[in-house]
């Protein structure tokens, strides 16, 4: 079983903006998924989240946009994860990161939450940092236009950047597809 959560924060004002990348993401990969009969997006006033569900290889694939915002994405996740019995290693996180540059992805685990609000949140409601992310760069090439973190993250992206952020969401979502067919029970 995989549960992949996409972090962003719920409301027309904050869709395709920067915070918003991991929502982005999981819209790109379930449109993807529509091949393997996955179900629409539903939301679950229990998990207090947006979710959508398929089986590729006897693997159940669970996707969640938590609507908690995002610094309060680890209560949804917990609850979730509780819910379906998630082991830590089954949990995969996607989100945006300000300290890598524009359309790098780094894939890791393990690590802490070096300043996101979101990863703090599920950190601190699983008791643990030790799960999957994919961290997805959106830094702008002029630090001046991120000297205010917050309103940097809630604006969208500009016109010169939504073809790189284009391009790295179908690469991410790409890498999530290759995991979820290459992985057997």
């Amino acid at each position: 079983m995989y549960l992949i959560v996409g972090l962003g924060n719920p409301g027309k004002q904050y869709e395709k903006t920067r915070h918003n990348v991991g929502f982005m993401v999981l819209e790109n990969l379930q449109e993807k998924l529509l091949e393997y009969g996955i179900s629409k997006w539903e939301l679950s006033k229990k998990f207090n989240a947006e979710i959508c569900g398929t089986s590729i290889n006897n693997q159940k694939i669970i996707l969640v946009k938590p609507m908690t915002f995002m610094n309060d994405s680890g209560i949804a996740v917990q609850i979730i994860s509780h819910f379906y019995k998630i082991k830590i290693q089954e949990l995969i996180v996607i989100h945006d990161d300000k300290d890598l540059p524009l359309g790098e992805i780094k894939i890791q685990t393990g690590c802490g939450d070096a300043g996101h609000n979101g990863i703090k949140s599920i950190i601190k409601h699983l008791g643990t940092k030790n799960f999957h992310r994919i961290r997805i760069g959106i830094a702008s090439e002029n630090p001046k236009k991120m000297a205010d973190t917050a309103k940097f993250v809630l604006n969208k992206f500009a016109f010169s950047e939504k073809k790189k952020i284009n391009e790295i969401i179908e690469q991410t979502t790409e890498k999530i597809i290759i995991l979820i067919q290459t992985t057997k029970k």
